[in-house]
């Protein structure tokens, strides 16, 4: 699912109402990052403690992957929501996001992932869906 949302002034991002609920099952505390600065991930911070013991073994097993943990923690904060549903996006990020006045926010199964407007239409008509895709996803769906 897909919502579009504004950014205030501060770099606050008032989570959808309607991803909220499932969010708060997980408590207030979130760890925001991203794999490349071109987004936002939100992850609830026991859902992300998970992840970053999974990514530190593979960083002992591969240093390339060390890439991976050394921009996760670059652009990652631990946030806390307000009362209002509201999460700042740490300030690293919501220059290289351009996190700032209308952003998409796309609901995946343990996080959300948030992207400027522009840039994930611009993103979206830069790569559109091929035959193979369609047939992959044909094949998800039978």
């Amino acid at each position: 699912m897909s919502k579009t949302v504004r950014v205030d002034q501060k770099g606050r991002l008032k989570i959808p109402v309607s991803l909220l609920t499932a969010l708060k099952e997980f408590g207030t505390e979130f760890f925001i990052t991203s794999e490349h600065g071109e987004s936002v991930r939100i992850y609830p911070l026991k859902v992300w403690n998970e992840i970053e013991k999974r990514l530190v073994r593979l960083c002992w097993r591969n240093r390339n992957r060390q890439k991976l943990l050394t921009r996760a923690k670059y652009f990652g904060q631990t946030i806390k929501m307000d009362d209002q549903g509201r999460v700042l996006i740490p300030a690293v990020l919501r220059d290289t996001a351009q996190m700032k006045g209308e952003v998409d926010v796309l609901d995946y199964q343990n996080y959300l992932e948030v992207w400027n407007h522009g840039r994930f239409v611009s993103n979206l008509n830069r790569s559109p869906i091929t035959e193979q895709d369609e047939n992959a996803l044909n094949r998800l769906a039978s």
